[in-house]
């Protein structure tokens, strides 16, 4: 049966998924609740330096340490995905999830938080790198690009609602308690998932995928990751994917310390950096409807880099120091139009894998070479700002990374995703 027929077989009417909330969607909230594990540091920071005496240079590594795990063996853990079982790694994933913010509840030390941030983004990677796929085998294809520009979103959904709520739930239970609540968030999910989302063997049953199949796909791990790193592809995606991620993080990161530096209250600064964050859901919504119209990827990498760009310069530059509201408004488009490129990217991954059985692998070299640039990002941001004694040099780096993206988004070949 080929890969069309599978996925109309599906369509997201599997057994176990006759009524209620629809399995893709349930996914794609798992993503977001694990997004919220990512976007808890940021309105942490000036806590965590008061209570743990946690350095600016330790709270750059804070929010990028989480892309250890990523950075190390993205591509690994994609590919254990694939041949373990996309349904099963999502599960395990929200586990470990929940096992570790807990225990991050208990931490007395800055490095008992890096550590277990890293062990949070084992878990993170185990929930996030299956969605694309599970995604594919869960819809019609005539509706795929919608789902994956969608699913694009769960980054900015899940850290902006941590961003806007998490200031008054610490001011109630501490920083404890929110490291607390959302380790109960995973679980929840997770129970969630396993009751909506069929199971792996019953979505190869009604695929029409013999069992033995799926056993031999799992046996070709290296012929699967030598295919994924042997295409140009994959390579493209990836590299351009990191140059996107690493500025975003760093911006969006920072913020609500920028702000505080600036006299405002942490509520008044989670709220403007949430509401620049969920900005990110309205290009990432665009980038799956105009590709689901057939817009080229290409032009609309063009316009999430060269906006990224040019509203940096707006908001960190010392021309604008005295228009405030200008630069906040530049922080709000940097992020809006900047989401035209993960759900773009997203789309173009399921296209550009080898093979239906590598497309966790390549999203996971995605996501291993984006988890580079946001762990580099937001230390690199960090040095440069204490360096300097200001933010004022930190559009030259998201520059940097922007005109890299627009070289590589101009040699793609993939006009359509």
């Amino acid at each position: 049966m080929s890969r069309t027929e599978a996925s109309r077989n599906m369509g997201g009417h599997a057994p176990s998924a006759a009524a209620g909330v629809p399995p893709a969607f349930v996914v794609i909230i798992a993503g977001m609740v694990a997004a919220l594990h990512i976007g808890k540091i940021p309105p942490a920071i000036p806590v965590l330096r008061d209570a743990l005496g946690v350095s600016l240079v330790e709270a750059g590594f804070l929010l990028s340490m989480v892309q250890m795990a990523g950075m190390l063996g993205g591509v690994f853990i994609g590919l254990a995905a694939d041949g373990f079982g996309l349904r099963r790694s999502v599960l395990l994933g929200q586990g470990v999830l929940a096992s570790a913010s807990l225990a991050g509840a208990w931490a007395t030390q800055p490095g008992e938080l890096l550590v277990l941030r890293a062990i949070e983004g084992l878990g993170f990677l185990l929930v996030v790198l299956p969605v694309p796929s599970l995604i594919r085998q869960l819809v019609p294809p005539s509706r795929l690009a919608l789902h994956l520009g969608l699913w694009g979103t769960y980054m900015a959904t899940g850290t902006s609602l941590v961003l806007a709520g998490g200031p008054a739930l610490m001011g109630v239970m501490g920083w404890q308690g929110l490291w607390g609540l959302l380790a109960m968030a995973s679980a929840a999910v997770a129970a969630w998932l396993a009751v909506r989302v069929p199971s792996d063997h019953a979505r190869r049953a009604a695929a029409g995928t013999p069992v033995g199949a799926a056993v031999a796909a799992r046996a070709r791990w290296g012929a699967r990751l030598r295919a994924t790193l042997g295409s140009a592809g994959p390579w493209r995606v990836a590299i351009t994917f990191s140059m996107y991620s690493s500025q975003w993080l760093a911006v969006i990161g920072f913020l609500p310390s920028i702000y505080a530096q600036a006299g405002l209250s942490g509520q008044v600064a989670g709220l403007l950096t949430a509401f620049a964050c969920l900005a990110n859901v309205t290009g990432n919504v665009a980038a799956g409807r105009l590709l689901h119209r057939g817009v080229c990827a290409r032009h609309l990498l063009y316009a999430g880099f060269l906006a990224m760009a040019a509203t940096t310069f707006v908001a960190f530059s010392p021309l604008a120091a005295e228009l405030p509201v200008a630069r906040y408004l530049a922080v709000v488009l940097f992020s809006a139009i900047g989401g035209l490129i993960p759900a773009t990217l997203f789309a173009l991954a399921v296209h550009v894998a080898p093979d239906d059985d590598t497309v966790s692998t390549t999203v996971g070299w995605m996501q291993q070479c984006s988890s580079a640039g946001q762990f580099l990002g937001p230390p690199l941001v960090a040095w440069v700002a204490g360096a300097v004694g200001g933010w004022q040099w930190t559009w030259v780096i998201t520059g940097l990374a922007s005109l890299v993206g627009l070289v590589l988004s101009s040699r793609t070949r993939y006009q359509r995703a």
